[in-house]
């Protein structure tokens, strides 16, 4: 069978794993809807806590994953499959020890959960055996995980993607029946666990299956400069995702600290729709970065910088609409499925969508400089943003609570925004970014008057819930896809991304 072409490869992936979501999102959803009802708030707080808590753990990860994915791209596009081999068992030998060390980390900070949590939650289980469970389940990802990293560089994600979703939907579905039965919490946790450790190693079977050089012993060493570069760009890996992780995995954390486990689950109520949302649009970018990756290793400047705005342009145009809608049809969501006792003020959606934006439209960026290997710039800006972050989430936090936490987030990030599309620039492309920043701004005017027409029209809309959010979710769609498509119909990018999606839609054929 002749090998798949970059297109195709990403058009399977996406399909694949926007078919596959939507079933999860819905089967997800369900369950979330009986979550609520049979548990209290502080569960769904408990929830987000461990999730940030045990977030921050991946720490040890140090970026090792994303060192060893970078350098299996030139030995890949070659068949260089001795390489394969030996970057592949360095990975494995790298995760045992990182399975240890989260381990370790994750019992000792058992002591400190006291502190962040000062009141006892209002749960039947105990607190820290659920903690014990969420650890489990953060270890064992480490352990078979690692040799489904030549999956993702051989642009297979659609494997991947299946297997998860597969197990995904059954864990759900298992879940809404144990919770209707026992109405326990523990079993609900240790159902995700044990979901988890048969997804890693269905997915680590299949990848061994399919490239066999994987499960080879006797690999030749790396040579020392190869190693060194990988050393390198762990140093730099780690720096950069200690500085994101004291941005994105300290909120819950705070807002536990300063309003208590409940407010934290009723935030998480919206953040649940920003984050399904972003995992929604991620799998496109995810589909689309092992071809980006050996794009640049085989194509010219001028073809990589061509790709760089047409993929801009995908990122603006989905976090774009995605945050209109995220800001004006959020509260009628929440009060549809969960109930309006975890309705919030407007203010909370807007600031979620507005973080929920800056961080998906700079997805070109992030793709392009990962692919280059540009690891070792914007570590400081991170730390940097982080110190913002933490500065003005106590500050704000004392004033406007749960609002002032969120928007501490945003501008930590609307100050250092800059730095990466600056870096990729200067140091990837070897140009200057002045005409990128110039469209960044253009952008921005662009959402603000697109997103004010949509409230606005919004605004007139006053019947029940279920139909208020039916018209606002058609005008959230409506609205901007037609705006953008005035807007951008003539230039190059979109005419590439019009040729891109007529070849994802099924092709007719002619009697």
């Amino acid at each position: 069978m002749a090998e798949k072409t970059r297109s195709e490869y990403a058009i399977l992936n996406i399909v694949s794993g926007l078919g596959g979501y939507a079933v999860t999102f819905v089967v997800g959803l369900i369950s979330r809807m009986v979550f609520t009802r049979v548990f209290s708030a502080e569960y769904l707080g408990l929830s987000s806590l461990f999730s940030n808590v045990l977030s921050m753990l991946s720490i040890a990860e140090l970026g090792i994953g994303s060192a060893i994915v970078y350098a299996l791209y030139a030995p890949l596009a070659k068949g260089d499959n001795k390489k394969i081999a030996s970057l592949v068992r360095l990975y494995g030998k790298c995760y045992r020890v990182i399975s240890i060390a989260v381990l370790i980390i994750g019992v000792a900070l058992i002591p400190f959960l006291g502190i962040i949590v000062s009141e006892r939650p209002n749960i039947e289980e105990n607190f820290y055996v659920l903690y014990l469970i969420a650890l489990f389940n953060t270890v064992s990802g480490y352990l078979f995980s690692y040799r489904t990293s030549i999956l993702i560089v051989a642009q297979k994600n659609y494997i991947i993607t299946l297997v998860s979703n597969i197990v995904l939907i059954l864990q759900n579905c298992l879940q809404i029946l144990l919770m209707l039965l026992f109405k326990n919490y523990i079993v609900y946790a240790l159902v995700a666990s044990g979901c988890t450790v048969i997804t890693n190693i269905i997915s680590s079977e299949i990848a061994k299956k399919q490239y066999p050089c994987i499960k080879e012993k006797n690999t030749i060493p790396l040579k020392k400069e190869e190693k060194r570069s990988i050393v390198r760009n762990v140093r730099a890996l780690s720096l950069n995702k200690i500085g994101g992780l004291l941005v994105n995995s300290t909120d819950n954390i705070i807002i536990t600290y300063f309003s208590g486990l409940a407010t934290t689950g009723i935030a998480s109520n919206y953040t649940l729709f920003s984050t399904n949302i972003n995992s929604l649009l991620s799998i496109i970018f995810n589909s689309i970065s092992a071809g980006v990756g050996n794009y640049n290793v085989l194509e010219n400047k001028q073809e990589k910088i061509s790709l760089f705005k047409t993929i801009n342009l995908a990122s603006f145009w989905m976090y774009a609409w995605a945050a209109i809608g995220i800001f004006v049809v959020s509260n009628d969501a929440v009060k549809i499925m969960f109930g309006e006792s975890y309705v919030l003020s407007i203010e909370i959606p807007l600031i979620i969508a507005l973080n929920f934006y800056l961080v998906g439209v700079q997805k070109s960026v992030w793709t392009h400089m990962e692919v280059q290997g540009l690891f070792r710039y914007g570590w400081h800006i991170n730390f940097i943003m982080a110190a913002i972050n933490m500065v003005c989430s106590i500050v704000l936090g004392n004033i406007w609570g749960l609002f002032g936490i969120l928007l501490a987030t945003v501008i930590a990030r609307v100050v250092t925004i800059w730095y990466s599309p600056y870096a990729l620039f200067k140091y990837g492309f070897k140009m200057s970014s002045k005409l990128y920043f110039i469209q960044y701004i253009k952008y921005a005017v662009l959402l603000i008057i697109t997103g004010a027409i949509c409230w606005f029209t919004c605004s007139f809309i006053n019947f029940d819930p279920l139909v208020n959010f039916i018209l606002k979710f058609i005008i959230c769609c409506l609205i901007p896809n037609v705006v953008f498509t005035i807007v951008f119909y003539k230039t190059n990018e979109f005419q590439s991304l019009k040729k891109f999606m007529l070849n994802i839609l099924p092709k007719r054929k002619l009697a």
